[in-house]
């Protein structure tokens, strides 16, 4: 009997721990592989290859069920025998019209070691594999839940041993190193699980060492890694021993509870940039966060961020749409949070998972949202249609200029000066006018930014400046004088000749600007000055500002 264990990732570099799991504690199997596809492959050559097994297993979440169902039925029509088993977080909760179709034959619910190894042993009769649902009788059968899997059968688990060790550099890794979360955030599936329950340290240390090796960016899937502060300076340790210079390791961390030896540790140990933090902050409205059973210090949040920044890199998240969160308060949390500066801000927007507890109560507070994945809001009480469409061009926006590095020194300026909700949102809106927000040149994007300045801040001097210097600071060689004139030849010539600068081996942009760029780096002040900017380039790197 042959078997695939498989998944649609979202993008190629991604990779599943799921279905390297299950082979692994089940490698021994006759006939059992494993193979990773994209959402953007061919769905027909996907199928092709799927349609050559007798068991298909897909790891299932709400970024591929779409595109994995069309898959099922290609592969029933190539190949009417092979049997369809799907698993994961989108197939375990409210799986009534997925097992229903026809190019569906079982699913597993909940956590896959137990049935799945009950699974492959027993088929093709597998009427009674726990946490098993099916159809039989034109009804569908669900049978009772298989117990917790004791993570201690992870003892000598290493689950990336099967891949090969050069094709692990380019991809982002992920590691578990503990299962369920503390918290009931009624938004969250981990909320469902709130006994939290550690693998094996010998197997956690003996995947991440091979991860450091072999591997690049090494994400942890853990809720909260900080929970227990032994295990996370334990943990801290290893990496510090081990890391490789090209690692880089991200941890979903709860900022209000950081412990102060932790802190200390990070401070006096971690070299810079070496660790990222994904903070979840959600919303800066307290009472939208109790109504979803959430607790978080906001101050203590931001101080713990504005203490580390310097040494980690943040990534902070935002989601739109809570209950009892309105426009204004939406804006309050923005500004209050892009005022920290993180390198990444993302703002999502609020989706009702199957089994949370807030798709349960989607009829409160008016909430309507898309039954398709991934379930994303529509309106709601708080909320109308419109106010979230607008909401979603300010996102685009914030994507292209923060999270895309693209207008870093202008949007800064713009916080200190203006309402950066309004600019950005104003900015989405007038970019959607002028092109599609997938498809656009780097031109484009200074060009539409330049463009709506002129019209909406006609008299600020230094925000235009600022477009420009962000533009030329953007290459790594000198690219074509755009948006701000620099010096004349000759007057650029003397400059280079009075400074000694070694214009044989760089190259220089020299603008002339109406403030100390230097002191708005520093601390974000505008000091006037006609002292001229002097951006170098050396071609491998991205420009500097060298005065």
């Amino acid at each position: 009997m042959k078997i695939l264990l498989t998944t649609l990732n979202a993008k190629y570099i991604h990779t599943n721990l799921a279905i390297r799991l299950l082979y692994e504690l089940n490698h021994e199997f006759e006939g059992l592989d494993w193979k990773e596809f994209t959402i953007k492959e061919d769905k027909n050559d996907i199928a092709e290859e799927c349609a050559q097994y007798d068991v298909v297993a897909f790891s299932c979440y709400i970024w591929n069920i779409t595109q994995t169902l069309e898959v099922t039925e290609r592969i029933k029509r190539l190949n009417p025998h092979t049997k369809i088993l799907l698993g994961g977080p989108e197939v375990s909760y409210e799986y009534e019209n997925v097992i229903s179709r026809s190019d569906v034959d079982y699913i597993i619910v909940g956590e896959g070691e137990t049935p799945f190894n009950e699974f492959i042993q027993s088929f093709p009769n597998v009427e009674l594999v726990q946490s098993l649902v099916f159809k039989k009788d034109n009804q569908i059968v669900a049978n009772k839940t298989a117990p917790m899997f004791d993570l201690k059968n992870f003892e000598n688990s290493m689950p990336y041993r099967f891949d090969k060790p050069e094709d692990l550099l380019n991809k982002v890794l992920y590691i578990e190193t503990s299962r369920g979360c503390p918290y009931k955030c009624e938004f969250c599936l981990a909320s469902l699980d709130n006994k939290v329950r550690y693998l094996p340290n010998a197997s956690i240390k003996a995947t991440l060492l091979h991860m450091m090796e072999h591997g690049k960016v090494v994400k942890f899937l853990d809720r909260t890694f900080n929970i227990k502060k032994d295990f996370t300076l334990d943990i801290f340790d290893f990496i510090l021993e081990h890391h490789q210079p090209q690692n880089v390791f991200q941890f979903e961390i709860t900022a209000d509870i950081l412990h102060p030896d932790i802190i200390k540790y990070i401070h006096e140990k971690v070299p810079k940039d070496l660790f990222r933090f994904e903070i979840g902050i959600q919303t800066v409205n307290q009472k939208a966060n109790l109504q979803v059973s959430r607790k978080q210090s906001f101050e203590k949040t931001k101080g713990i961020i504005l203490d580390l920044q310097d040494k980690i890199e943040m990534h902070l998240d935002l989601i739109v749409g809570l209950a009892l969160d309105e426009w204004d308060d939406i804006k309050y949390s923005i500004e209050e949070v892009f005022k920290l500066f993180a390198p990444e801000m993302q703002l999502g927007f609020l989706k009702f998972l199957k089994g949370t507890p807030l798709r349960d109560k989607s009829s409160q507070h008016g909430f309507v949202y898309d039954p398709m994945p991934p379930y994303q809001i529509i309106e709601s009480d708080y909320l109308t249609k419109e106010q979230l469409a607008q909401i979603v061009k300010l996102e685009h926006a914030l994507e292209i200029y923060w999270n895309g590095k693209k207008a870093i020194n202008t949007l800064k300026y713009v916080t200190t000066h203006y309402s950066i909700f309004d600019f950005l949102l104003n900015l989405g809106a007038y970019f959607g006018t002028q092109k599609d927000y997938h498809k656009y040149s780097l031109n484009d994007v200074f060009e539409i930014l330049t463009r709506f300045v002129s019209i909406q801040y006609p008299n600020d001097v230094v925000l235009k400046q600022l477009i420009a210097i962000d533009y030329y600071l953007h290459f790594k060689v000198k690219p074509k004088n755009l948006f701000l004139e620099e010096f004349s030849q000759v007057e650029k010539t003397k400059v280079i000749n009075e400074l000694k600068l070694n214009h044989h081996k760089y190259r220089f942009v020299i603008l002339p600007i109406d403030f100390d760029f230097k002191q708005f780096s520093n601390n974000l002040s505008i000091q006037e000055t006609k002292q001229p900017l002097i951006i170098q380039y050396n071609g491998t790197t991205k420009a500097e500002v060298i005065n």
